[in-house]
This record gives C-alpha cells, sequence and structure tokens, in this order.
C-alpha cells in the first residue's frame, strides 16, 4: 500500500468521518415495540451513536422503553457489558431480572465526575450499552460523548430535561417523551428522518 493511500486508510477510521457504504448497512437494534421500531430512522435504536431521551422528570417511563433492548443485548453470546453511569435511583435488580436483563452483565457507576466516567466508558470498547443521566450539559460535551460512542462502538443513551429540546446537540437521534397514563407519547425531535409526528406507546398489560 502506497503511503498516501495508508494515511487515507487511517483518516476514514476517525468517528467524525461519515461514510456512505457504512450508513447503507445500517440496521437497528429493535426496540421491542413494533410501533416504535418503525418510527424509528433505523427501525430500531441505533447500535452506535449517541442518543438523547428527554423527559419532563425522570422516572417517567424513559427505562421501560428501554429495557427490552437491554434484555437482548445482555442475552446475545459475545455480549459486552451494559454499564448505568450515576443513575438518579438505584435499579432494582429483580424488577431488571424480571424483564429478561442478564445482570451479569449489568455494571454501575457512580463517583463525582458522572461526565468523564460517562465518556470513558463510551469510548472503552468494552460496552454495548452505557445509559447516564445529566441536566445541564454544553454543546461541546455532547459532542465528545457522540464521539465516543462512535470510537467504542456502542450505543449511548443520555437522558436529560426537555427543557434540553431548545439547545444544539451532535446526538444521532433526539426523542421527547411524555408519560400518558397507561404509556408514553414518543416525539422524534432529532434524526435521519422526515417524521416529526407523535406516536403513543401503550406498556404491555396497560
Amino acid at each position: 500500500m502506497a503511503a498516501g493511500d495508508a494515511k487515507l486508510a487511517r483518516l476514514l477510521e476517525h468517528p467524525a468521518i461519515w461514510r456512505g457504504r457504512s450508513a447503507a448497512q445500517r440496521s437497528g437494534l429493535s426496540t421491542g415495540f413494533a410501533a416504535l421500531d418503525e418510527h424509528l430512522p433505523d427501525k430500531g435504536w441505533p447500535r452506535t451513536g449517541l442518543i438523547e431521551i428527554l423527559v419532563a422528570r425522570f422516572g417517567s417511563g424513559e427505562l421501560t422503553v428501554l429495557l427490552p433492548a437491554l434484555a437482548a443485548l445482555t442475552r446475545a453470546t459475545a455480549a459486552r457489558w451494559c454499564v448505568w453511569v450515576a443513575p438518579p435511583l438505584m435499579p432494582f435488580a429483580p424488577a431488571l431480572v424480571s424483564q429478561g436483563i442478564m445482570l451479569d452483565r449489568v455494571a454501575i457507576v457512580g463517583g463525582a465526575r458522572p461526565l468523564w466516567a460517562l465518556q470513558q466508558m463510551l469510548g472503552s470498547g468494552a460496552c454495548d450499552a452505557v445509559l447516564g443521566w445529566g441536566r445541564q450539559l454544553k454543546p461541546r460535551e455532547i459532542r465528545r460523548l457522540q464521539l465516543a460512542a462512535e470510537r467504542g462502538r456502542t450505543l449511548g443513551v443520555l437522558f436529560r430535561p426537555y427543557r434540553a429540546a431548545r439547545e444544539a446537540s451532535s446526538a444521532v437521534l433526539r426523542l421527547g417523551l411524555e408519560p400518558l397514563s397507561a404509556g408514553v407519547r414518543i416525539t422524534l425531535l432529532k434524526g435521519r428522518s422526515a417524521r416529526r409526528d407523535a406516536i403513543v406507546l401503550p406498556w404491555p398489560g396497560g
């Protein structure tokens, strides 16, 4: 390989570079909800990159939307880690098990520097999914998280207050969640799709 070709190959490995071939081969990770899969650009959650889920308050259904996908990831043959960084409430292990999640693939990371820990976990290459909670983040901080998720080939999920919808974000997908009596209303705020309509997602048995 010529020196110029080698240099180009190294450049194309940078996570900020968009390549048409890799984009054409994208296929999403099923959310476990057929209506939501149909609504999302990749027909499911992106397997790599940062997504934002915006809620009026934490604990209003945002985790329920993710549980089927997390169960599938932790049960995969070559499952990597599913890491929760500084959750506002400690996950209830029996509830996770009841949803099919394998606890031996789940780790909780705390500490005084959650943003730093989130970026490290996303870029480590050891995780299938990394979940984090943030209130006041700067656009450059979200950009670093997005690049780390691409570098680590990880699905990063950042939960933020709904008011953050007014702010710029480099996340590949942004959803707004509004709790209902037996489900949630989900609005696609950003994604590779022209659709911006909302769908109502009822919980199983609701």
